[in-house]
């Protein structure tokens, strides 16, 4: 199966130059990593930058206790790496599923932005939503706000982002375990188990095994922004 992408589809080079383009197809590559891979590993040097063509990646840190956090999870057409400019990672990358990756050299990058500005506007417009995502969640993370109405807004921006229709509603296409809600909430799995339970027990959510469907994604949208049920 080919995994490239047409030069004038690849969304990091819209509104570039020929020649720009042609020089980033000419310099990148294509790699490919199974599960559990990780790629990139904080306070390490890596040259590259990271393009993800598709598969599934979570980024994440470390809490001092040596405890995963989940920041984000990013599918097609997401770049990888926080910083364009930074030698040294500050975040740790994993593969969730095999995926398939542009690389490109961190220096010929630089390049191709300095001479063209459509490019650098381009990624730094992403990362500035990246940024923005990023300030969101950490608005999110006070104790204000409880932790179910936390996991609905996380659940429900997973089912827009990876969702698959079925009977049951939206198939959240990732295998979420206890463990991994756990390390994306940033609680014990205990408490968050009992989370589970009580989304599952309001309707707000199906778990099958490790697969998680959204019933009504208007139901848990709702239940997130006002922490009560829907009055039908």
């Amino acid at each position: 199966m080919d995994h490239t992408q047409n030069q004038d589809s690849f969304w990091a080079l819209k509104g570039c130059s020929i020649a720009t383009k042609q020089k980033f197809m000419q310099f990148v590559k294509v790699v490919t990593y199974p599960k559990g891979h990780i790629c990139l590993r904080a306070r390490e040097k890596t040259p590259n930058v990271f393009f993800i063509l598709d598969g599934k990646v979570q980024i994440y840190n470390l809490t001092k206790c040596g405890k995963k956090k989940i920041l984000f999870i990013l599918g097609k057409n997401n770049m990888v790496n926080e910083s364009l400019v930074g030698d040294f990672n500050t975040i740790f990358c994993e593969t969730m599923e095999t995926c398939h990756f542009y690389t490109i050299r961190r220096d010929v990058l630089l390049n191709l932005m300095e001479a063209d500005f459509q490019l650098t506007k381009t990624l730094m417009a992403y990362q500035e939503k990246k940024l923005w995502r990023l300030g969101h969640q950490l608005k999110n993370t006070v104790s204000s706000i409880y932790l179910e109405r936390k996991l609905a807004s996380k659940l429900w921006k997973l089912a827009r982002d990876f969702g698959i229709p079925t009977e049951q509603g939206i198939l959240i296409d990732i295998d979420l375990s206890i463990t991994f809600l756990a390390d994306l909430l940033g609680a014990p799995r205990e408490t968050t188990s009992r989370v589970c339970k009580k989304l599952t027990d309001n309707g707000l959510i199906i778990i099958n095994k490790k697969k998680i469907y959204v019933p009504d994604r208007e139901n848990i949208v709702f239940f997130y922004k006002n922490g009560a049920l829907k009055d039908f």
